[in-house]
């Protein structure tokens, strides 16, 4: 019990530090509502340490199925790090936020091609935006992208390689999936591929869909509500994080399903050879 309750308060303390890294990195002049930002972070700590020390699931998926968990925390650190690096620079530039800079700049010159995500973020935009801020729009969501996309591949490479779930020992689905009922519905198998091709479907829809539905509200939107450096990391972290752990949430459903059938396939097999034994 101990080990469990010191494990969910260090991930509630890492998760905490996650939400306030875009408060800690840029200069104190351009974050706003600091007490805001603490409360948030309180707030998800507090859950994720009730969830992790808690016996029974109730909302995290995969807590008991590393490193899916792992890889999108470190993949968000990644992203909300980055990010907060690359909107420091013209206000505090150092050496690690020119690198980050110069990496962002080049990658958002490679991902602006057309009908790309990422031209996608920069014709969102009022016309009267100035061209630094479209430029600044464009390499965050290039940075954001590569970083999720990776991330996404890596998780790929650890279910065709590393055998996950079951290189961890036996996998629960009521434990690491606490949100689903399979005894509900039709058939379990069909469910979990239903529900792992919606979210691939979804998570890569959702990088074009977004910057659509908010150019649709373009006369509505002026350049006096563009959001702070703040507020524009969070807005370019979830534009690529929620997708990214969609697309992944929805690779992790369709491998459960494969390995349930399998098993199925193992035991009439089983069944099969049996009956035949007991015939001859």
């Amino acid at each position: 019990m101990i080990a469990r309750i010191t494990g969910a308060v260090l991930r509630g303390s890492m998760v905490a530090l996650l939400f306030a890294t875009p408060a800690l990195i840029l200069p104190a002049s351009v974050t706003t509502s600091p007490e805001i930002t603490l409360f948030i972070a309180l707030l998800a700590a507090a859950l994720v340490v009730t969830e992790y020390a808690a016996h029974f699931p109730s909302f995290v998926e995969f807590r008991n199925a590393p490193p899916i968990n792992r890889l999108r925390f470190a993949m968000a650190v990644a992203v909300i790090g980055g990010l907060s690096l690359l909107m420091a620079h013209p206000l505090a530039p150092t050496g690690l936020t020119a690198l980050v800079q110069q990496l962002a700049h080049w990658l958002g010159g490679q991902l602006d091609f057309a009908y790309s995500p990422v031209q996608l973020t920069m014709l969102m935009l009022p016309q009267q935006v100035p061209l630094d801020t479209v430029v600044m729009v464009r390499n965050a969501a290039a940075l954001a992208a590569t970083l999720t996309a990776t991330a996404t591949g890596i998780f790929a490479l650890v279910i065709r390689f590393g055998h996950w779930p079951i290189g961890n020992g036996p996998f629960n689905v009521w434990v690491n999936l606490p949100l689903f009922d399979p005894t509900t519905g039709g058939d379990v198998v069909q469910r979990l591929q239903r529900d792992g091709r919606i979210n691939i479907i979804g998570g890569v829809l959702l990088p074009f869909a977004l910057p659509a539905a908010v150019q649709m509200t373009a006369g509505w939107v002026g350049p006096a509500l563009l959001p702070s450096p703040q507020m524009l990391i969070w807005i370019a972290g979830g534009w690529a994080l929620v997708p990214a752990s969609m697309v992944m949430r929805g690779m992790a459903m369709l491998r459960i399903a494969g390995l349930i059938a399998q098993k199925r396939r193992a035991a009439c097999r089983d069944e099969a050879e049996e009956d035949a034994l007991q015939t001859a």
